[in-house]
């Protein structure tokens, strides 16, 4: 499988952006909610995202070029289910904001099925 450079870039985009949010689950639930309008007592599913950001994200970095197809898949799978999440979480009354977090994840999941479909 040859791997495109512009694949590697959106790998590491990926990364980027999985720490950014990522990071901040895991250790500031409360705060990093609270500015998506959620407010929540419980801190173990926010930590638990945050840690699958980290990892998803992290292991998108460090990916060599023979794991790039099965990360694909990883990402495709990943996405999809969360899409599945949130909208599920909209149609009960999640905040409008969730809607962005929506396409962030479509976004990103065109993009790995375009490169799993092309390489």
């Amino acid at each position: 499988m040859k791997i495109p450079k512009s694949l590697r870039t959106w790998f590491l985009i990926h990364f980027i952006i999985d720490l950014i949010f990522g990071i901040p689950l895991l250790f500031f639930p409360e705060t990093t909610l609270s500015l998506f309008g959620i407010k929540t007592l419980e801190t173990v599913t926010p930590r638990l995202v945050g840690a699958a950001l980290i990892g998803i994200g992290g292991t998108s970095y460090f990916t060599k070029k023979k794991d790039f197809s099965i990360m694909l898949t990883l990402k495709i799978i990943w996405s999809l289910s969360a899409i599945l999440g949130l909208l599920l979480a909209l149609c009960q009354g999640a905040p409008k904001l969730v809607w962005l977090i929506a396409g962030m994840f479509a976004v990103f999941s065109g993009i790995w099925i375009y490169y799993k479909k092309t390489t």
